[in-house]
């Protein structure tokens, strides 16, 4: 018999969120960023669910783009990293990659490439990230290099990324977004500046493309309520199911570090999920599970394959009873609040050994 935990994939609400970016912004066309495993959700399964949708997929480089041509996808794929070594510029051109161009170093990669055709060229510009992008002063001499450039097609889309759009009441967006549009004043080039939070919050983001990523899957950007993002739908539902119950006396503990200790006779239930399947072990005792879709609380530490869940009020429990870890009923920013973590982390540590099962819910 199989292991009992699996990971549902709701492509019904997959397809929904993405046409919620779309209609946020109406001007704009938006690239299914499936990077990281689509999210922890299954690449191949996203991309083929959002394949007649979207005009292109975005990925970080390009070992996870060919993911995706094995998977028969054929649509345009966005290297977000942009090409790391001189060869993927050629792997580029041949499987008709886009490259986000991140540097000094990049731009004389695609400018210097020896390939057959040109390719599709973004020019990233860092507005206060940080991270990666051309500076200002970078900017002008890098935008005339690949626009000048033999290996290049026209109409390069430049683009930014946001570093604190979660932050509704910042003022970090308005600064970048300022810096962003001075800097790229009088150019008739395509913009990107908007990822989830961006489309769902912030409208001076959208521009010509737009990079949904976390709203895709139906988790909310924010820490707190936001009026879009309410309407997103979860997308995986991590569940798993009772392996075994037993009643201890006040005084026992449970788990290793004997971390939690009960303080009245007890029921514990074990339920077969655990950090080798990506549940995270750094959520706390009292961390909310589902078990027959009553509330339960973690009650000891995360071990490999398995979690004890206190259910001492619930009615009878018995081995099989199912248990939802996040979902549908049960949202995944809670529990990662409970974890101490983010969304995004939850959803791409969920290990190659759980089965994605897609469905149409």
């Amino acid at each position: 018999m199989t292991r009992p935990v699996k990971a549902r994939i709701d492509t019904r609400a997959l397809r929904q969120n993405y046409r919620l970016a779309c209609g946020i912004t109406p001007g704009s066309r938006n690239i299914a960023v499936v990077k990281a495993n689509a999210y922890g959700h299954g690449a191949a399964i996203i991309a083929r669910a959002l394949d007649d949708l979207v005009p292109a997929f975005a990925v970080a480089g390009v070992d996870e783009a060919l993911e995706l041509r094995d998977a028969g996808i054929r649509k345009p794929v966005l290297l977000l990293e942009g090409p790391i070594t001189p060869d993927e510029v050629g792997i580029a051109q041949e499987q008709d990659f886009w490259l986000m161009v991140c540097c000094r170093e990049q731009v004389e990669m695609v400018c210097r490439a020896d390939i057959r055709s040109p390719v599709t060229v973004w020019l990233k510009i860092d507005s206060g990230m940080h991270r990666l992008g051309v500076t200002e002063n970078e900017f002008h001499t890098s935008l005339a290099a690949l626009s000048e450039s033999a290996n290049t097609l026209p109409g390069m889309t430049l683009c930014t990324h946001l570093a604190d759009a979660h932050n509704v009441s910042g003022q970090e967006t308005a600064a970048q977004v300022g810096f962003f549009q001075r800097l790229v004043s009088g150019l008739d080039n395509p913009l990107s500046i908007a990822n989830s939070a961006g489309i769902l919050h912030w409208p001076a983001t959208h521009g010509a493309w737009n990079r949904p990523g976390l709203m895709l899957y139906g988790a909310s950007p924010f820490p707190q309520p936001q009026e879009n993002a309410e309407r997103l739908e979860p997308v995986m539902t991590l569940q798993s199911a009772v392996i075994g119950v037993r009643k201890i006396d006040a005084g026992e503990s449970v788990g290793y570090g004997s971390r939690w200790i009960a303080q009245r006779p007890s029921t514990i239930a074990t339920v077969g999920v655990g950090y080798g399947d990506g549940y995270p072990r750094s959520a706390v005792d009292g961390t909310p599970v589902l078990l027959n879709g009553s509330r339960a609380r973690l009650a000891g530490s995360v071990s490999m394959d398995m979690i004890t869940v206190d259910v001492t009020d619930l009615d009878e429990v018995n081995i099989g009873d199912p248990v939802e870890l996040w979902g549908k009923s049960l949202l995944l920013g809670e529990v990662a609040q409970y974890a101490g973590t983010i969304s995004h982390e939850l959803v791409t540590r969920v290990s190659v050994r759980v089965p994605r099962v897609r469905y149409s819910g």
